[in-house]
């Protein structure tokens, strides 16, 4: 369609510039064949067509743009980008059924915010990650650890623990997670934590709710790992809540917020060891008196953003044992597989 528009411009354009020299053209025949071609009226006519073209010629030299010519050009240029935008609007609207509520509203804003990438931000067709990030994200899928849910290379049997589970067995019974770290997983995590993306947290949450999908069929209650309440004021909300309401949404249990309590400051876990890890979240999370109905007897799931050596689900996983939960799990966005490293 834009091949045919130009190839139209250019014979209008064409027909603009050259309209006088065939004017001109036609007026000589007729002054060399017409009879009483030297009269006075005559005469005039064919002098105004020559000053029309030497005009034109002078304008044309000097680069000016005629002006005939640039309207029809302008009003080409509208008429594409309006067939472009209707046909936008129209394939949009036909996303939305005629029955959903509010439809207009939502194909306003579907065309006013079209769908990004939720990693690299680039334009992508519903909403979810490009091909490109799509590629390079690592989802953990089955064989791995049934206590860890670190991936195994190959399948080695069923209930086959992991080397990790067996020499340091945590105080949670099952962990699982979406996708390794790595470096589009620790963007979104990034964005989602420190940058205020919380549009991020549907689509993290909703990969989380699939990754724990045997957790979620047997849980009683989800709570968020929290934050203390002046990290929580800087932050101005806490990443894991987020992600916590969104798997409760897809898997209808329910969210209890504020029944785990960060009752002291910690130092952050980035760049710290094993050791040093566990030591700052040692004795720092206390499960509220007022809440213990919301915790005793009842399987609990921590949800957090990241698991790196454990040591923060751990120490909470402790907190709401010691409330007599009757057992807790662990769901988290991403997980560091080497966890010998801390790379966050």
């Amino acid at each position: 369609a834009l091949g045919r528009v130009q190839l139209i411009a250019l014979v209008i354009d064409y027909e603009v510039q050259h309209g006088a020299i065939r004017k001109l053209g036609r007026l000589i025949h007729d002054e060399t064949t017409i009879p009483n071609c030297g009269s006075n009226a005559h005469d005039q006519k064919v002098a105004s067509a020559r000053e029309s073209f030497n005009a034109h010629e002078i304008s044309r030299r000097r680069g000016a743009p005629d002006p005939t010519s640039a309207r029809i050009m302008a009003g080409l240029i509208a008429l594409l980008f309006a067939s472009l935008l209707l046909g936008i609007v129209a394939r949009r609207v036909r996303a939305f059924p005629p029955a959903t509520p509010h439809a207009l509203n939502a194909v306003i804003l579907y065309i006013a915010l079209p769908a990004l990438c939720v990693a690299c931000r680039e334009p992508v067709a519903g909403e979810g990650v490009c091909p490109d990030c799509w590629s390079k994200l690592a989802f953990i899928e089955r064989p791995y650890c049934p206590r860890l849910g670190i991936p195994f290379v190959y399948d080695p049997g069923p209930d086959m623990l992991s080397m990790e589970a067996i020499a340091n067995p945590p105080a949670y019974r099952r962990a699982r997670a979406a996708v390794r770290y790595d470096e589009v997983a620790k963007v979104l995590v990034h964005a989602l934590k420190y940058q205020d993306r919380t549009d991020l947290a549907p689509t993290m949450g909703r990969w989380m709710a699939r990754a724990g999908r045997d957790l979620l069929e047997e849980a009683d209650v989800l709570i968020p790992v929290p934050l203390h309440w002046r990290r929580g004021w800087s932050r101005r909300y806490n990443q894991s809540g987020a992600l916590a309401r969104i798997i409760a949404h897809h898997a209808g249990v329910p969210v209890a917020a504020d029944a785990l309590r960060r009752v002291r400051p910690t130092q952050q876990q980035v760049g710290l060891s094993r050791t040093d890890r566990a030591r700052n979240v040692q004795g720092a999370f206390k499960v509220a008196s007022d809440r213990t109905a919301h915790v005793q007897g009842r399987r609990v799931i921590l949800i957090d953003d990241v698991l790196t050596s454990g040591a923060t689900v751990d120490a909470c996983a402790r907190a709401l044992l010691r409330a007599r939960a009757a057992q807790v799990d662990v769901l988290v966005f991403a997980r560091v597989v080497d966890t010998m490293k801390a790379p966050i």
